[in-house]
Protein backbone atom coordinates (compact mmCIF):
# COMPACT_ATOMS: atom_id res chain seq x y z
CA UNK A 1 0.00 0.00 0.00
CA UNK A 2 1.30 3.45 -0.88
CA UNK A 3 2.23 5.67 2.05
CA UNK A 4 -0.04 8.66 2.61
CA UNK A 5 1.30 11.93 1.27
CA UNK A 6 2.31 14.41 4.01
CA UNK A 7 0.08 17.50 4.13
CA UNK A 8 2.91 19.83 3.12
CA UNK A 9 3.20 17.99 -0.20
CA UNK A 10 -0.47 18.39 -1.13
CA UNK A 11 -1.68 21.10 -3.49
CA UNK A 12 -5.31 22.23 -3.99
CA UNK A 13 -7.07 21.80 -7.33
CA UNK A 14 -7.49 25.20 -8.95
CA UNK A 15 -9.87 25.78 -11.84
CA UNK A 16 -10.14 29.38 -12.96
CA UNK A 17 -10.69 31.21 -16.21
CA UNK A 18 -6.91 31.60 -16.49
CA UNK A 19 -6.16 27.88 -16.09
CA UNK A 20 -8.87 27.09 -18.63
CA UNK A 21 -7.35 29.61 -21.05
CA UNK A 22 -3.92 27.96 -20.77
CA UNK A 23 -5.45 24.53 -21.44
CA UNK A 24 -7.36 25.89 -24.43
CA UNK A 25 -4.25 27.44 -26.00
CA UNK A 26 -2.30 24.21 -25.52
CA UNK A 27 -5.11 22.11 -27.00
CA UNK A 28 -5.61 24.46 -29.97
CA UNK A 29 -1.91 24.17 -30.80
CA UNK A 30 -1.91 20.37 -30.31
CA UNK A 31 0.79 20.60 -27.63
CA UNK A 32 1.75 18.35 -24.74
CA UNK A 33 3.05 19.64 -21.43
CA UNK A 34 5.19 17.94 -18.84
CA UNK A 35 2.78 19.50 -16.34
CA UNK A 36 0.05 17.06 -17.45
CA UNK A 37 2.08 14.05 -18.62
CA UNK A 38 4.39 13.87 -15.60
CA UNK A 39 1.62 14.77 -13.13
CA UNK A 40 3.50 17.79 -11.77
CA UNK A 41 2.11 18.92 -8.39
CA UNK A 42 2.68 22.57 -9.33
CA UNK A 43 0.62 22.44 -12.53
CA UNK A 44 -2.27 24.58 -11.33
CA UNK A 45 0.00 27.21 -9.74
CA UNK A 46 1.86 27.57 -13.03
CA UNK A 47 -1.33 27.66 -15.08
CA UNK A 48 -2.71 30.46 -12.92
CA UNK A 49 0.46 32.39 -13.79
CA UNK A 50 -0.27 31.80 -17.48
CA UNK A 51 2.68 29.50 -18.02
CA UNK A 52 3.44 25.84 -18.75
CA UNK A 53 6.41 23.67 -19.64
CA UNK A 54 6.10 22.40 -23.20
CA UNK A 55 6.77 18.70 -23.79
CA UNK A 56 7.96 18.19 -27.35
CA UNK A 57 8.53 15.16 -29.60
CA UNK A 58 5.49 13.25 -28.36
CA UNK A 59 4.28 11.91 -25.04
CA UNK A 60 5.95 8.50 -24.95
CA UNK A 61 9.61 7.87 -24.17
CA UNK A 62 12.22 5.42 -25.44
CA UNK A 63 13.57 4.97 -21.93
CA UNK A 64 11.85 3.56 -18.90
CA UNK A 65 13.08 5.53 -15.90
CA UNK A 66 11.42 4.06 -12.84
CA UNK A 67 10.37 7.37 -11.30
CA UNK A 68 8.69 8.95 -14.32
CA UNK A 69 4.98 8.94 -15.17
CA UNK A 70 5.59 9.31 -18.93
CA UNK A 71 5.02 6.01 -20.69
CA UNK A 72 7.70 3.99 -22.50
CA UNK A 73 6.73 2.82 -26.00
CA UNK A 74 7.63 3.12 -29.65
CA UNK A 75 7.19 6.83 -30.41
CA UNK A 76 5.41 8.37 -33.38
CA UNK A 77 7.34 10.25 -36.08
CA UNK A 78 8.17 13.86 -35.22
CA UNK A 79 5.54 16.51 -35.92
CA UNK A 80 7.54 18.89 -38.10
CA UNK A 81 5.03 21.68 -37.43
CA UNK A 82 5.48 21.40 -33.67
CA UNK A 83 8.20 24.10 -33.40
CA UNK A 84 5.83 26.61 -35.04
CA UNK A 85 2.99 25.53 -32.74
CA UNK A 86 5.21 25.99 -29.68
CA UNK A 87 6.17 29.47 -30.87
CA UNK A 88 2.52 30.35 -31.47
CA UNK A 89 1.56 29.17 -27.97
CA UNK A 90 4.39 31.22 -26.45
CA UNK A 91 3.02 34.27 -28.24
CA UNK A 92 -0.62 33.62 -27.30
CA UNK A 93 0.28 33.03 -23.65
CA UNK A 94 2.28 36.26 -23.61
CA UNK A 95 5.28 34.50 -22.08
CA UNK A 96 8.44 36.41 -21.22
CA UNK A 97 10.16 33.17 -20.22
CA UNK A 98 9.44 29.84 -21.89
CA UNK A 99 10.56 26.36 -20.85
CA UNK A 100 10.74 23.45 -23.28
CA UNK A 101 11.45 19.84 -22.37
CA UNK A 102 11.02 16.55 -24.18
CA UNK A 103 10.71 12.83 -23.92
CA UNK A 104 13.94 10.95 -24.66
CA UNK A 105 14.12 9.96 -28.32
CA UNK A 106 16.93 7.42 -28.63
CA UNK A 107 15.31 6.33 -31.91
CA UNK A 108 16.44 9.56 -33.61
CA UNK A 109 20.03 9.86 -34.91
CA UNK A 110 20.55 13.16 -33.07
CA UNK A 111 18.25 12.38 -30.13
CA UNK A 112 16.02 15.27 -31.20
CA UNK A 113 18.62 18.06 -30.96
CA UNK A 114 17.56 19.52 -34.33
CA UNK A 115 13.93 19.61 -33.18
CA UNK A 116 14.91 21.43 -29.98
CA UNK A 117 16.94 23.90 -32.02
CA UNK A 118 14.05 24.54 -34.41
CA UNK A 119 11.73 25.25 -31.46
CA UNK A 120 14.20 27.82 -30.13
CA UNK A 121 14.59 29.42 -33.56
CA UNK A 122 10.85 29.56 -34.28
CA UNK A 123 10.15 31.18 -30.92
CA UNK A 124 12.82 33.79 -31.53
CA UNK A 125 11.30 34.59 -34.95
CA UNK A 126 7.84 35.12 -33.52
CA UNK A 127 8.67 36.49 -30.04
CA UNK A 128 12.22 37.87 -30.23
CA UNK A 129 12.41 39.12 -26.64
CA UNK A 130 11.38 35.93 -24.86
CA UNK A 131 13.94 34.08 -22.71
CA UNK A 132 14.17 30.36 -23.47
CA UNK A 133 15.14 27.51 -21.14
CA UNK A 134 15.40 23.95 -22.43
CA UNK A 135 15.45 20.78 -20.34
CA UNK A 136 16.95 18.06 -22.49
CA UNK A 137 17.79 14.35 -22.42
CA UNK A 138 21.45 13.40 -22.65
CA UNK A 139 21.49 12.87 -26.46
CA UNK A 140 23.67 9.83 -25.62
CA UNK A 141 26.45 12.36 -24.99
CA UNK A 142 26.89 13.04 -28.72
CA UNK A 143 28.88 16.24 -29.18
CA UNK A 144 27.37 16.92 -32.61
CA UNK A 145 23.90 17.05 -31.01
CA UNK A 146 25.13 19.33 -28.24
CA UNK A 147 26.83 21.55 -30.83
CA UNK A 148 23.47 22.01 -32.57
CA UNK A 149 21.94 23.11 -29.28
CA UNK A 150 24.83 25.52 -28.70
CA UNK A 151 24.31 27.10 -32.13
CA UNK A 152 20.62 27.67 -31.34
CA UNK A 153 21.80 29.25 -28.05
CA UNK A 154 19.00 28.93 -25.49
CA UNK A 155 19.35 31.26 -22.51
CA UNK A 156 19.46 28.29 -20.11
CA UNK A 157 20.44 24.67 -20.77
CA UNK A 158 19.04 22.26 -18.19
CA UNK A 159 19.88 18.58 -17.97
CA UNK A 160 18.82 16.82 -14.79
CA UNK A 161 21.13 14.44 -12.97
CA UNK A 162 17.98 13.25 -11.11
CA UNK A 163 19.62 11.05 -8.46
CA UNK A 164 22.89 10.05 -6.84
CA UNK A 165 25.47 7.85 -8.57
CA UNK A 166 24.80 4.84 -6.33
CA UNK A 167 21.10 4.71 -7.34
CA UNK A 168 21.49 5.48 -11.04
CA UNK A 169 21.15 1.92 -12.34
CA UNK A 170 17.99 1.39 -10.31
CA UNK A 171 16.35 4.74 -10.99
CA UNK A 172 17.63 5.45 -14.54
CA UNK A 173 18.70 2.08 -15.99
CA UNK A 174 19.36 3.42 -19.51
CA UNK A 175 21.25 6.53 -18.40
CA UNK A 176 24.84 6.98 -17.18
CA UNK A 177 25.78 9.25 -14.26
CA UNK A 178 29.10 10.45 -15.69
CA UNK A 179 27.58 10.98 -19.13
CA UNK A 180 25.04 13.38 -17.66
CA UNK A 181 27.84 15.29 -15.95
CA UNK A 182 29.81 15.35 -19.21
CA UNK A 183 26.82 16.85 -21.07
CA UNK A 184 26.66 19.76 -18.63
CA UNK A 185 30.43 20.18 -18.73
CA UNK A 186 30.52 20.23 -22.55
CA UNK A 187 27.87 22.96 -22.76
CA UNK A 188 29.68 25.04 -20.15
CA UNK A 189 33.12 24.66 -21.74
CA UNK A 190 31.92 25.42 -25.27
CA UNK A 191 29.44 28.24 -24.77
CA UNK A 192 28.35 31.05 -22.49
CA UNK A 193 24.95 29.42 -21.93
CA UNK A 194 23.75 29.23 -18.31
CA UNK A 195 23.63 25.60 -17.16
CA UNK A 196 21.21 24.02 -14.75
CA UNK A 197 20.51 20.62 -13.21
CA UNK A 198 18.20 19.10 -10.65
CA UNK A 199 17.63 16.04 -8.55
CA UNK A 200 14.90 14.24 -6.63
CA UNK A 201 15.38 13.10 -3.08
CA UNK A 202 13.59 10.42 -1.13
CA UNK A 203 14.71 7.41 -3.17
CA UNK A 204 17.05 6.02 -0.51
CA UNK A 205 20.10 8.24 -0.96
CA UNK A 206 22.25 9.37 1.98
CA UNK A 207 23.16 12.94 2.84
CA UNK A 208 26.78 12.17 1.98
CA UNK A 209 25.71 10.93 -1.46
CA UNK A 210 23.70 14.10 -2.06
CA UNK A 211 26.75 16.15 -1.10
CA UNK A 212 28.92 14.17 -3.53
CA UNK A 213 26.38 14.69 -6.33
CA UNK A 214 26.17 18.45 -5.75
CA UNK A 215 29.96 18.64 -5.70
CA UNK A 216 30.12 16.75 -9.01
CA UNK A 217 27.55 19.11 -10.54
CA UNK A 218 29.50 22.15 -9.42
CA UNK A 219 32.73 20.71 -10.85
CA UNK A 220 30.88 20.19 -14.16
CA UNK A 221 30.15 23.92 -14.26
CA UNK A 222 26.49 23.78 -13.27
CA UNK A 223 25.20 27.28 -12.46
CA UNK A 224 21.68 26.61 -11.16
CA UNK A 225 20.45 23.79 -8.91
CA UNK A 226 16.98 22.45 -8.10
CA UNK A 227 16.13 19.82 -5.48
CA UNK A 228 12.68 18.48 -4.62
CA UNK A 229 10.91 15.51 -3.06
CA UNK A 230 10.28 12.40 -5.17
CA UNK A 231 6.57 11.55 -5.20
CA UNK A 232 5.57 8.10 -6.47
CA UNK A 233 3.31 8.58 -9.54
CA UNK A 234 1.71 5.13 -9.22
CA UNK A 235 2.21 1.78 -7.50
CA UNK A 236 4.09 0.62 -10.61
CA UNK A 237 6.88 3.13 -9.94
CA UNK A 238 9.65 3.14 -7.38
CA UNK A 239 8.34 3.54 -3.83
CA UNK A 240 9.29 6.55 -1.73
CA UNK A 241 12.03 5.58 0.70
CA UNK A 242 11.72 8.77 2.76
CA UNK A 243 9.70 11.95 2.89
CA UNK A 244 12.12 14.72 3.78
CA UNK A 245 10.79 17.20 6.32
CA UNK A 246 10.60 20.93 5.50
CA UNK A 247 13.52 21.65 7.85
CA UNK A 248 15.70 19.18 5.90
CA UNK A 249 15.51 21.48 2.90
CA UNK A 250 17.03 24.30 4.91
CA UNK A 251 19.98 22.01 5.61
CA UNK A 252 20.27 21.29 1.89
CA UNK A 253 20.22 25.01 1.10
CA UNK A 254 23.14 25.49 3.46
CA UNK A 255 24.94 22.59 1.78
CA UNK A 256 24.36 24.06 -1.70
CA UNK A 257 25.77 27.39 -0.54
CA UNK A 258 28.81 25.67 0.98
CA UNK A 259 29.53 23.88 -2.30
CA UNK A 260 29.31 27.16 -4.18
CA UNK A 261 25.83 27.38 -5.71
CA UNK A 262 24.58 30.96 -5.78
CA UNK A 263 21.31 30.20 -7.57
CA UNK A 264 19.00 27.39 -6.48
CA UNK A 265 15.43 26.34 -5.75
CA UNK A 266 15.29 23.76 -2.96
CA UNK A 267 12.03 22.67 -1.34
CA UNK A 268 9.51 19.82 -1.05
CA UNK A 269 7.58 20.61 -4.24
CA UNK A 270 10.39 22.08 -6.30
CA UNK A 271 10.65 20.67 -9.81
CA UNK A 272 13.24 21.47 -12.49
CA UNK A 273 11.17 24.13 -14.21
CA UNK A 274 9.37 25.42 -11.12
CA UNK A 275 9.52 29.23 -10.98
CA UNK A 276 12.33 29.01 -13.52
CA UNK A 277 12.13 32.66 -14.52
CA UNK A 278 12.74 33.79 -10.93
CA UNK A 279 16.19 32.18 -10.95
CA UNK A 280 17.20 34.18 -14.03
Amino acid sequence: MRERLPEYLKRPIIDTEKTRTVRRILKTNCLNTVCENARCPNKNECYTKNTATFLIMGNVCTRNCRYCNIGCAKPDPLDMDEPMHVAQAVKELGLKYSVITSVTRDDLPDGGAEHFARCIEEIRKLVPDVKIEILTPDFKGEHSALDRIIRAHPDVFNHNIETVKELFKTVRPKAIYNRSLDVLKYIKENSDIITKSGMMIGLGETFEQIEETLTDLKKAGCDILTIGQYIQPSKEHLPVAEYYKPEDYETLKTLAQKIGFKHYQIGPLVRSSYRAAELI
